[in-house]
């Protein structure tokens, strides 16, 4: 247990933690929880875009929390997003593939982003119960088209808008 304490207390920096304790004392706006969100997390999940309208807490709580994962430590934060994009591409996943824009955010290249979603694709096929590497081929070229819409400053979505179908493509 000591030793994840350590791990996720050397994820956060200094300036990071006096900034959670000053937006901790503060009620932020959804402007202000969006930003903060976009600087914690590389992005604003969706959902969040919505429940920030609401209740910014959350998406402040959730910032804090991801960010003490993917910070860097023991692997970079660009390989973390690179893993977690992997993982959406074998499981095509959507929601998670969308970890490609914080990669890039993170230093990605196209040749880091096509290798990781290439990882995915193989694990796809061999996962149990995996999707199989055809359906997992769909979920790498998404990620590697979100990619090249982004550094181009296209408009780009990772998903369609929901249809209550859960979430599926």
């Amino acid at each position: 247990m000591d030793e994840f304490k350590k791990l996720f207390s050397r994820a956060q920096t200094a300036a990071g933690q006096r900034e959670e304790s000053k937006m901790a004392d503060k009620k932020m706006t959804v402007e202000e929880v969006n930003e903060y969100m976009k600087k914690q997390c590389g992005f604003v999940p969706r959902m969040f875009q919505i429940i920030n309208t609401v209740s910014p807490e959350p998406g402040r709580t959730f910032a804090d929390f991801y960010a003490s994962i993917f910070g860097d430590g023991a692997l970079s934060r660009k390989v973390k997003e690179l893993m977690f994009m992997s993982g959406g591409v074998a499981y095509c996943s959507p929601r998670c593939i969308i970890h490609v824009i914080p990669a890039i955010n993170a230093g990605a290249t196209d040749g880091e982003i096509f290798e990781a979603a290439s990882v995915g694709m193989i694990l796809g096929g061999f996962v149990p119960g995996g999707p199989g590497i055809p359906y997992a081929f769909e979920y790498a070229l998404k990620c590697i088209d979100i990619a090249g819409k982004y550094r181009k400053g296209e408009k780009w979505e990772y998903l369609p808008q929901p249809k209550f179908d859960h979430g599926v493509f």
